[in-house]
């Protein structure tokens, strides 16, 4: 990886893209310290100095955003919700369907547009959500009419700057713009990790062996958890493919062996993105029409409960239960669904029959493509599985007296997200260099 990092700044092109990337997350990064116009920061101070619930999942996602009311404080949570429906009705609208699979680059385009537009919808329905939950704290100077525009305004030109910064690193830059923003989000939380684990350790009655001990449990962990993030990140199955002679023009071409990579965990780090993202939407929605839900009881209270406890200890061991119970079975059909989105094993039984290829023991067409199915079928099982664990398993270390944020669920995404940014980085460098060859 560090070589692969060495050689990027020493090539002119990548280099260029590097530091245009880091650029950008140097903006991003100064936007989370903007403070939205008509907060009165003091009272700011009061009302966020414990973030739980959808509030702390937020500002994890954000980098400390949502804490200080900055304009990024929604972070990219609407784009993230909006691709979710956008792909979800592509599935049961005929037009939609046809972009995705047979419009190319002008009905990825459209597609694009569609997500773009839903996501300033949502952005606005969340924007409105977050000042009606907060205007009762006496965070805002006042509570006119005036006010409240400016606040929803600022929250939804903040998502909207995110959006374009997100575009431009996956134009211009390096790796995907929107995982990048959020593995920059997480990140940033780091400090305050380590700042735990001091407090772990040097404690008001000095210093503590239990609390050593205690940190080093947890770091070992962290190693551990990261080694079993990129092993499963990157491990795969090779299916090997056989092609006959063929005639290519006047020559004869020869028999050729190759392979299908199959990832284990083909959907990546997304699967996790989109439950949580779907499992706390309720109570973003909940929060825009009930006040104080947080102190109620009743229906609504016990659904917002329920969507909030992915992220909060608060609510009671119950609803965690259930929540974790449906964040995994979410995840799981997360990474059913976006598998099988990237990969159609029908479309690449019938390239391969095309091509005069087959694999070994396996006949062509149908039973090609029964084959396949079985094996991504397992591959997913197994990777939906441990992308599931890992996310739930810290959820219930928040019922001990050690408040990790920096949990399984931002591990995994910031291991993928180095993972995908370093292979791309590799991949312009293959690019380059083939280029120069060429020439």
């Amino acid at each position: 990886m560090f070589k692969t990092i060495r050689n990027a700044l020493k090539t002119p092109d990548v280099r260029k893209r590097v530091l245009y990337t880091l650029l950008l997350i140097v903006v991003f990064r100064l936007g989370c310290y903007i403070t939205v116009p008509g907060v009165d920061n003091f009272a700011l101070n009061d009302a966020m100095g414990s973030n739980e619930g959808i509030a702390g999942l937020i500002d994890i996602i954000s980098g400390g955003a949502f804490s200080r009311f900055s304009i990024f404080a929604m972070s990219i949570s609407p784009y993230i919700t909006a691709s979710i429906v956008i792909q979800l009705l592509g599935m049961i609208i005929p037009s939609l369907e046809r972009l995705t699979k047979e419009g190319g680059e002008e009905g990825r385009k459209k597609i694009s547009k569609y997500t773009k537009m839903l996501t300033i919808v949502l952005a606005l329905v969340e924007g409105i959500g977050i000042y009606l939950s907060y205007r009762s704290s006496g965070i805002f100077v006042n509570q006119e009419f005036l006010t409240g525009s400016l606040v929803v305004g600022s929250l939804v030109a903040g998502t909207s700057i995110l959006m374009w910064l997100g575009d431009q690193i996956t134009n211009k830059g390096i790796g995907n713009g929107i995982s990048v923003i959020i593995f920059t989000g997480i990140i940033a939380g780091l400090p305050s990790f380590v700042m735990m684990l001091w407090g772990l350790i040097m404690t008001a009655n000095g210093f503590s062996t239990t609390g050593l001990l205690l940190a080093i449990g947890i770091l070992i962990g962290a190693i551990v958890l990261i080694a079993g993030v990129v092993f499963v990140q990157q491990a795969e199955r090779r299916v090997p493919v056989q092609y006959s002679k063929k005639v290519v023009g006047r020559k004869m071409v020869g028999a050729q062996s190759t392979h299908i990579p199959l990832k284990l965990a083909m959907a990546g780090v997304m699967p996790i993105i989109f439950a949580s993202s779907f499992m706390t939407f309720p109570a973003m929605i909940i929060q825009i029409f009930v006040q104080d839900i947080a102190s109620q009881t009743g229906f609504l209270a016990g659904i917002y409960k329920f969507s909030i406890a992915t992220s909060s200890s608060a609510v009671g061991l119950g609803y965690s239960i259930g929540n974790a119970i449906v964040y995994l079975l979410l995840i799981i059909g997360f990474t059913f669904f976006y598998t099988y989105a990237t990969f159609n094993p029908a479309e690449v039984s019938n390239n391969i029959k095309k091509n005069g290829g087959f694999i070994p023991g396996i006949r062509a067409g149908k039973p090609t493509t029964e084959y396949l199915s079985s094996i991504i079928s397992k591959l997913t099982w197994f990777g939906g599985l441990f992308l599931a664990l890992i996310a739930i398993l810290p959820m219930f270390l928040r019922f001990t007296n050690l408040n990790i944020a920096f949990g399984g669920t931002s591990i995994l995404i910031v291991v993928g997200v180095a993972l995908e940014t370093v292979q791309q980085l590799e991949s312009q460098l293959v690019m380059r260099h083939y280029k120069g060859f060429l020439e």
